[in-house]
This record gives structure tokens, sequence and C-alpha cells, in this order.
């Protein structure tokens, strides 16, 4: 008879486990939720990102809304997005609103200070800056 080991709790399987998506790396989403309203807040407070803040009218909550979905899903949980109002066609749907180097400029330094200040791990930071410059830019309209 082999003498009993003690297991640690969590097992080491659930404990050393590296999360599957960054939706869960971030902390799904209450964490999502909260970036996202640090995001917004942040528009309304720092006089850096005024022209991005204009572009949004007179109520961020439906933006808060539309983004907190779409992130969901984008970074690979649930697509609350996708099931109100299908495929988020990104160039599509701001196509109406201008989208220059400094409007990108601006919602990437906005993005980037809530991840920081909501203590997104460095890591997934730097993946996610990454990824969301791409795209930013690619939802470019207008020349500078």
């Amino acid at each position: 008879m082999r003498p009993r080991r003690s297991r640690p709790w969590p097992p080491r399987s659930l404990a050393d486990a590296q999360p599957t998506t960054a939706f869960e790396w971030i902390g799904g989403e209450p964490r999502v939720r909260e970036l996202v309203d640090r995001f917004y807040d942040l528009m309304d407070l720092e006089p850096a990102y005024v022209r991005l803040r204009a572009a949004h009218g007179a109520s961020l909550e439906s933006a808060r809304d539309k983004l907190f979905w779409f992130l969901c899903g984008w970074l690979g949980g649930p697509d609350h997005y996708i099931s109100r109002f299908g495929h988020p066609r990104l160039r599509a749907r701001h196509l109406p609103f201008r989208i220059g180097i400094a409007e990108r400029d601006e919602w990437l330094a906005c993005m980037a200070q809530a991840m920081t200040e909501t203590g997104v791990d460095p890591q997934l930071q730097a993946r996610l800056a990454e990824s969301f410059a791409g795209t930013a830019d690619w939802m470019r309209n207008v020349g500078g």
C-alpha cells in the first residue's frame, strides 16, 4: 500500500492552469466592465480625450454597453454583441465618424490609461495594445 500524499488545494492542475483566452486572463465580465467603465470615465475626466469624448454625443451609456458586449466576445468570452446586433462590422459602423490619426491616437491612449489604471496584467496589456493599435489604424477613414 502506497503512503497517502496530501493534495494541494486547489489541485495543482487548476492552480497552474494558464488562461485559454484573453477573456479569462483579464478576469471575465467583471473586469471587462471595469475596464470599459474606466475608459469612458477617462473621456469625461481628461482634457487629453476631449475630441474622443465629443464624438460620442451627450450620453456614454449606450457606448459603454456596446463596447463591453463587443470586448467580451472579442476577448474570447460570451458573444453578447453578436447575439444582439449580429456581426460587428466595425469599420462600417464607424464610417459616420471622422477617424484620423489624432482620433486613433486618442482612443489608444485612453484605452492604455484605462488598462493601466484597472490593473490589467502588463503582459496582457502589451498584447491587447498591439491588437487595439492594428484595429484602430484600420478604422481610420480620413488622412491625418
